[in-house]
């Protein structure tokens, strides 16, 4: 019956998804070349709330747990485990004033409204994962620019999603990049819970009824850590242990 609810569901949110990237793709313009940065980012930002408002329409609802005072004036690596795109709006919009950037592949860059639109102008980094030649250089200049204007590098080091929720082995190197490049950063791990879920059934129909819950745990500061790798296996344990596939 759930998956039969589906289908009329799934295409009334299609619907509304569409016309969000559409309407936000021509405010993004405007503000970006017209206004400037501030003004993009505030659109960016209005961007995920309707987004997060277009699946409200499956039925899915959100938790964002922070009891955790962050200070804007310090850049941040958020580290997360990812289940779906869906990951994305709610830590951009919860966490945005922090500025959160991301490193997303390259293929996303192009022919997706708004979405497109912001990785190229908003900040974020596109990389080629098949190409370290380029994707290393690209990493290394973003973490430089995260540094430089203390902003928030959002990194999923699983590398893809999970699509039953069971997290995956952390790739390190990007990390590894992004803690030299950003000395002075707080690293903020976010378990993410049930985002996956919201494809259960593949791309169409979507998975209805989903709690999406997001749990921020305490921020550790980059530079206290002599030693990186046994601060990476530190962030991955306490990740995974508030996983509940």
């Amino acid at each position: 019956m759930q998956k039969i609810l589906a289908y009329p569901l799934t295409i009334i949110y299609f619907l509304c998804f569409f016309l969000t990237l559409i309407i936000f793709h021509a405010i993004q313009w405007f503000c970006f070349n017209v206004l400037g940065y501030q003004a993009h980012k505030k659109s960016v930002d209005w961007l995920q709330f309707f987004i997060m408002r277009c699946l409200n329409i499956l039925g899915t609802r959100f938790t964002f747990n922070n009891p955790h005072q962050i200070d804007t004036n310090q850049p941040l690596i958020i580290v997360a485990n990812h289940q779906s795109m869906y990951d994305i709006s709610p830590i951009m919009w919860y966490m945005r004033k922090h500025h959160p950037k991301f490193i997303s592949k390259i293929e996303l860059g192009k022919g997706i409204p708004s979405v497109s639109y912001n990785l190229r102008h908003g900040g974020s980094v596109l990389i080629d994962r098949k190409n370290p030649r380029q994707a290393l250089p690209a990493i290394m200049k973003f973490g430089e620019y995260i540094e430089a204007n203390k902003r928030a590098a959002v990194i999923f080091p699983e590398g893809t999603r999970s699509k039953n929720g069971e997290p995956k082995p952390f790739q390190t190197k990007g990390l590894e990049v992004l803690f030299k490049k950003i000395p002075s950063a707080l690293v903020v791990p976010i378990s993410i819970n049930n985002s996956w879920k919201t494809l259960k059934y593949g791309k169409f129909p979507m998975g209805i009824g989903s709690h999406i819950t997001f749990t921020v745990h305490k921020p550790l500061k980059l530079a206290t850590f002599a030693n990186k790798q046994e601060l990476i296996n530190s962030i991955e344990t306490t990740i995974k242990e508030h996983i509940h596939p």
